[in-house]
């Protein structure tokens, strides 16, 4: 069943997005409305003078979480956060959510209302609307799909596939922190598991456990950028690593790059707690994820208003495709980047 005759290939050797690109070869888009489809942040419909955006997201628990120290309000909402992420990053606003859940018998009402309790506590937040969505039983944990719905002018839509040679590369907040979040919460079940008299120890560690629990969408950076005058020229959000990104938006432009690992926004907490566990700095906020902060291009001639905002870095810039993605470091050696981050396919994940 499901199998070509003497053939299997293995999902893990192909990864998340080489599973997209396959999928997305057998499309077909029937609609002049559907103006974009597989391979953004979200897809984007034609409504008159103003674009609908549709984006999914689905979280699987063993997979994208784990309830041994996720509290279930948190989880609730961090899902939601995902999606508004990637209509943001379509340099849209979000204006509902669609929630679906599939839950085992190991879950009680009390447990059900406590994630719906963070659901809620994130479309306020946001000011979206919770419009629907369905329930249904699982034998194997908690499932998550949120589906988010927003809209944008059509002239004002970001892609990522736009970025042009020169253009300045910048990136929101900082990188990492939800990755060392993820690895201290991991580093303290795993000796709570072999020793369950010792307490886990999460004392001064508040900024990187929230950024991990209970991230936040960058619609401060959206608003921002339309106050500026700026429209970025490709966006993407960063969920899967700075270097994963990046090489999402270049391949789609059609690009290369060259950033700095010295102009790389780290937090010193996450530089503090990377050296804890022998890691250095730039790899976690490379190879990391979960972040959801913004990577976008501008034009040069935007740099001056770029440079006046609060909490945006430029980075580098956009080079011929010839030229690869490229990072240099301090002493000018240019190292060649690659996309090391989140794969929800590849087995070291699980």
């Amino acid at each position: 069943m499901f199998e070509n005759a003497g053939q299997r290939t293995e999902l893990s050797s192909i990864g998340e997005f080489g599973l997209i690109e396959i999928i997305s070869r057998s499309v077909k888009l029937y609609h002049p409305e559907t103006l974009k489809g597989i391979g953004d942040d979200a897809a984007v419909i034609l409504n008159s003078e103003e674009v609908t955006l549709i984006t999914t997201d689905m979280l699987t628990e063993g997979i994208h979480f784990d309830l041994s120290y996720t509290p279930l309000k948190h989880l609730g909402y961090k899902a939601i956060i995902c999606n508004l992420s990637d209509i943001y990053a379509m340099n849209g606003t979000p204006k509902q959510v669609v929630v679906s859940i599939a839950v085992s018998n190991r879950f009680s009402l009390e447990a059900v209302e406590e994630l719906y309790a963070g659901i809620n506590l994130a479309c306020n937040h946001y000011k979206v609307d919770l419009a629907g969505g369905d329930t249904t039983s699982s034998v194997s944990g908690l499932v998550i799909s949120v589906t988010a719905i927003g809209t944008a002018a059509k002239n004002q839509v970001v892609y990522r596939n736009f970025a042009n040679e020169n253009d300045l590369i910048c990136v929101t907040g900082d990188l990492g922190a939800a990755f060392l979040g993820l690895q201290l919460l991991s580093r303290e079940k795993k000796i709570f598991q072999e020793n369950p008299s010792i307490q886990p120890d999460l004392s001064g560690y508040d900024y990187l456990l929230e950024r991990q629990l209970k991230p936040e969408a960058r619609k401060d950076i959206i608003d921002q950028l339309m106050q500026a005058g700026i429209k970025p020229t490709a966006m993407i959000d960063i969920s899967d690593g700075l270097a994963s990104e990046l090489f999402h938006l270049c391949t789609q432009s059609g690009t290369g790059c060259r950033i700095l690992e010295n102009r790389i926004p780290i937090d010193v907490k996450t530089a503090g707690l990377a050296e804890e566990f022998n890691m250095h700095p730039v790899t976690c906020a490379l190879n990391g994820g979960e972040d959801y902060e913004l990577l976008f291009t501008i034009s040069p001639a935007d740099l001056e208003k770029v440079k006046a905002l609060k909490d945006v870095s430029v980075i580098g810039h956009i080079t011929r495709k010839e030229e690869g993605l490229k990072m240099e470091d301090p002493s000018g050696h240019q190292i060649q980047l690659k996309a090391q981050g989140w794969d929800a396919f590849f087995r070291e994940n699980k």
